[in-house]
């Protein structure tokens, strides 16, 4: 839970809202096919998440100077992963530092598989 006090109160920002606004940023970048659960499921697959479970396939926590995110994504087959990995780094500090006025200090992309691009 992230909590921001102002001068008209406080405001609690969950980790679940975190993750759906990285998860949405991620999957808005070329080349992700998805969020990808963390965990495997059967013969080493992953399952490919819906918008509204973005928050099983990325974990927010908090660092020394802002929140850490790690991010499973699935990728489409065929494209430079390093290109694509250092524009939804990028994408998602700046969509979650803007979006919430929060400090980002890592984004952490893991890719859990390869797909084609339908």
């Amino acid at each position: 839970m992230i909590e921001k006090n102002t001068n008209l109160g406080s405001v609690n920002i969950s980790l679940d809202v975190v993750s759906t606004v990285a998860g949405g940023a991620a999957t808005e970048c070329y080349g992700v096919v998805g969020m990808a659960s963390q965990k495997k499921l059967k013969d080493g697959f992953y399952e490919l998440l819906k918008k509204e479970n973005y928050s099983k396939g990325i974990i927010a926590s908090d660092g020394e100077t802002g929140l850490i995110l790690d991010l499973y994504i699935i990728l489409g087959y065929g494209i430079k992963i390093n290109e694509i990995l250092v524009e939804v780094q990028k994408k998602v500090k700046y969509v979650v530092e803007s979006t919430l006025d929060v400090k980002v200090e890592a984004v952490n992309v893991y890719v859990q598989g390869l797909r084609n691009i339908d």
